[in-house]
Parts: C-alpha cells; structure tokens; sequence
C-alpha cells in the first residue's frame, strides 16, 4: 500500500502543475507555476509529516525531494 502521505509535483497536459497524493487519482492542488505547486505540496506534506517531490517537465526525473516528520534514528552526539 503506497503511503498515503506522499505528494508529486509534475507538470500538467493542458499547461501548469500538478501537486498529486501518492495513490490518488485527482491532483490536490492546480497552479499556474511550479513554483506555487512545489510551496503547496511541501506544506501539505509538512502538515502530514510525509514526503513531496518535485520532478523535471522534460524527463520526469525527481528534481527536489522534501522530507518531514519525525526521525527514528537520530543520529548520536
């Protein structure tokens, strides 16, 4: 089961972006720059604790990567 708290940014056919739920069918949020679609899905994933990612127009490769919540391992020091 995909985890549900995961958000990605990815350009639209029509023209703009797209900020979508991991395992969703329709986009959480729609705007007109990329810039605006990665802000949001960083924020929603924030208020989940999840994970957004933000990948190229061009070749669908992950571009940025955000992760939030809490750390099981946290490092020793």
């Amino acid at each position: 089961m995909p985890n549900s708290n995961t958000y990605w940014v990815h350009s639209r056919p029509g023209g703009g972006y797209a900020a979508t739920r991991e395992g969703g069918k329709r986009a959480s949020v729609t705007a007109d720059t990329q810039a605006e679609a990665w802000g949001e899905a960083r924020r929603l994933a924030g208020k989940s604790g999840g994970e957004a990612f933000l990948t190229r127009k061009d070749n669908h490769r992950i571009r940025a990567r955000n992760t939030y919540g809490r750390d099981p391992f946290p490092p020793k020091g």
